[in-house]
């Protein structure tokens, strides 16, 4: 079985050599300058911009309501009252829960900081968690990271003589709570230039309104900012750039013992902390505690002063991220199971009676990543349900749960994640609308699956001084990724397992240079390659460190055919044919004449039965053949020959199985149903 081309479209940028001259002037190398360009900068300038990790902070008092927070919380501050900090269960809440807290604290507040049990109580401030704080004599409850929708438990607050002060980086809906003060960037009526902050970003400009200078608060929590605001994905331009360069400078020698028992148990040393790092190491372990209810361990991580303690605690949120794992592979399994195979799901939408509630959201981010599609998977208790969501391919999770809002209890969330609670009765109803939005959405994309290409390089410019220089563009991660280059028309001189047969070690050469790659998760089957064929190349160019020696070595992100001879994902046409709505002019470009057929046939009749994502089969057969095709020819083809039975073809998610039939004689393409509606449209 031969499954290739993890992308079916690579977005390849041009670089405007005009521009990469101008960067290439101001000092930065030809490799960073070709990137910067295909990013759209035109000079140093806008370089400077984009990459400034100095840039000024805007005022705390620009956002929305903040006059108001800050008022109130002082006004409990002098007065003594007993305050509530309420946070979220993930990185971000968790950071911010903390940071808040012990900022109000180091100023005299009485705090107490409550982040809800996610199994127990859900996302959010909730009835239970505010009789509690009632009954403990809180006067004012300030949110971080959430509130944004609690209408309902506005009112309770209000009811019972609660004052609440809302701060949250969700999207809003069309009415606010009725609180003290709601701060959120994303208010409609807000003036905030910034409106990618996270929770912790929120709570971090409240903290500076109260202490009157952003830059003392920095210095004392750009830790937790940096954690919390990579964590949560956000992208780092602007402010959020400051707040990462400042907090990874801080992890370096960090003087939390929690966070350097956390680094150490983790493997993440201090000189080489980065986003990914935070990302893949850091923030899984200290997500953990949330997840398996025991978030208790990551605050008390973040606030120790006790190197002991650090570590006893470190070590607790190691073992329960390995619990996370086991019980994710569970689920996952199960819910694979429930999937059928026969056709591709425009969204994914399971339930289960048993799945842990904390754990199905890295579930569905995962089966959305392997089928492409929004993925939804809800937790059965009794009558109802409560859900994760995650996205593919540019679906706004946020607003189709608003379309459907009639059907669920409740919702909350933003375009890429999202969470719901729905009656059992209502599941089936939501699963087709839901298809439905997913369907009429994706009807106007080529390909879902893509890959966004920063340029296309040659091998002269990946030299270790060329990959060192583009240090330049660090802090990366969302809204400014690492580099990702393409190369083209390699050939594969030799191929090595490693990791136990779990990943490929490439060598590839181009021309007289020779290059070494590494691509993980997969095999010489699964990448449908083998030494001697010419390929083109997606990569995140990196250095290999290895005794002492270090040397240029490409990170692939995918491989495909490479081709002589055009190739591209247009398929417009074939759409609009299978929705009934080709015109004449399209209809006469798709229809192929017997050339394109007879080319088409040969190489399926030299395979057998394959698997292959339709982009790469497409790629395959224009590197045999010499010839050019897009995708819509040869969906086309592949409909023409189904229909007269000379093959089985049968959809799985990103993948296309074909069986040739055994029958003998020729069979008549005229016939195909496919081929008339073409001819037919052709002549209207």
């Amino acid at each position: 079985m031969c499954i290739a081309l993890k992308y079916g479209v690579w977005n390849v940028t041009k670089p405007e050599m005009g521009a990469v001259n101008a960067l290439v002037s101001a000092g930065y190398s030809p490799l960073t300058a070709m990137i910067l360009s295909a990013r759209g900068l035109k000079g140093e300038k806008d370089a400077k911009i984009y990459l400034d990790c100095n840039c000024a902070m805007p005022d705390p008092f620009l956002m929305t309501d903040m006059d108001l927070a800050a008022g109130r919380v002082g006004l409990a501050m002098s007065r003594g009252e007993k305050i509530a900090v309420f946070g979220d269960y993930d990185v971000d809440g968790i950071t911010a829960t903390c940071l808040l807290s012990d900022f109000l604290r180091r100023h005299g507040a009485d705090v107490v900081s409550y982040i809800p049990g996610r199994m127990e109580e859900g996302y959010g401030l909730n009835p239970i968690a505010i009789h509690q704080l009632h009954r403990d004599g809180v006067k004012l409850i300030i949110t971080v990271d959430c509130g944004i929708t609690a209408i309902d438990e506005a009112e309770l607050c209000k009811d019972l003589g609660i004052d609440l002060v809302i701060t949250d980086h969700h999207e809003c809906k069309n009415s606010l709570p009725c609180a003290i003060a709601v701060v959120d960037p994303h208010r409609p009526d807000g003036g905030y230039p910034h409106k990618t902050l996270s929770g912790v970003g929120v709570a971090f400009k409240l903290a500076a309104a109260l202490c009157g200078s952003q830059e003392e608060v920095l210095e004392d929590y750009a830790d937790m900012v940096c954690l919390g605001t990579v964590a949560d994905v956000m992208p780092l331009q602007g402010e959020n750039r400051v707040f990462v360069s400042r907090g990874l400078k801080s992890l370096r020698g960090t003087r939390r013992p929690g966070i350097a028992a956390l680094m150490k148990e983790s493997g993440c040393t201090p000189e080489n902390v980065n986003a990914s790092s935070i990302g893949f190491m850091l923030a899984p372990r200290i997500n953990a505690a949330g997840r398996m209810g025991k978030i208790e361990l990551a605050t008390e991580l973040f606030l120790t002063k006790d190197a002991e303690r650090a570590s006893y605690l470190a070590k607790a949120l190691c073992d329960l991220n390995r619990q996370r794992q086991a019980v994710e592979s569970e689920i996952y399994d199960q819910a694979i199971s429930m999937l059928s195979m026969e056709r591709t799901p425009e969204a994914i939408v399971l339930a289960g009676e048993t799945w842990h509630q904390g754990v199905v959201g890295i579930v569905a981010s995962r089966i959305a990543e392997e089928y492409s599609c929004p993925t939804f998977l809800i937790c059965m208790d009794g009558d109802h349900g409560k859900a994760s969501s995650r996205s593919y391919g540019g679906f706004n999770l946020f607003t189709s749960l608003s379309t459907l809002a009639p059907l669920l209890e409740s919702y909350g969330g933003h375009e890429l994640a999202a969470g719901f609670t729905i009656s059992r009765g209502k599941i089936d109803e939501f699963r087709e609308k839901i298809c439905s939005l997913a369907r009429e959405f994706y009807a106007e994309i080529d390909e879902r699956t893509t890959l966004d290409v920063d340029c296309s390089v040659t091998a002269e410019l990946l030299t270790v001084a060329g990959i060192d220089s583009l240090n330049a563009l660090e802090p990366t991660g969302s809204g400014c990724p690492k580099p990702v280059l393409m190369m083209e028309r390699l050939q594969v001189e030799r191929i090595t397992m490693v990791g136990g047969g779990r990943h490929m070690r490439l060598r590839l050469r181009q021309g007289r240079y020779g290059l070494n790659a590494i691509y993980f998760s997969a095999t010489p089957e699964s990448a449908s390659i083998q030494p001697g064929d010419l390929v083109d190349v997606a990569f995140v160019p990196q250095i290999n460190e290895f005794r002492n020696e270090r040397t240029v070595q490409l990170n692939i992100l995918d491989i495909r055919p490479s081709c002589a001879a055009p190739c591209t994902a247009e398929s417009a046409g074939y759409r609009a044919l299978r929705s009934g709505q080709i015109t004449a002019g399209a209809a006469a470009k798709l229809l192929p004449d017997r050339a394109t057929l007879a080319m088409v046939w040969r190489y399926l009749a030299a395979q057998g039965t394959l698997t292959e994502s339709p982009m790469c089969l497409c790629r395959k057969i224009v590197r045999w053949s010499g010839l050019p095709l897009n995708l819509g020819q040869l969906m086309t083809c592949l409909d023409i020959f189904s229909d007269v039975e000379l093959l089985q073809m049968r959809r799985q998610h990103k993948y296309i199985t074909i069986s040739l039939s055994a029958i003998s004689g020729k069979a008549d393409l005229n016939q195909s149903q496919t081929m008339q509606q073409l001819l037919q449209a052709k002549e209207s």
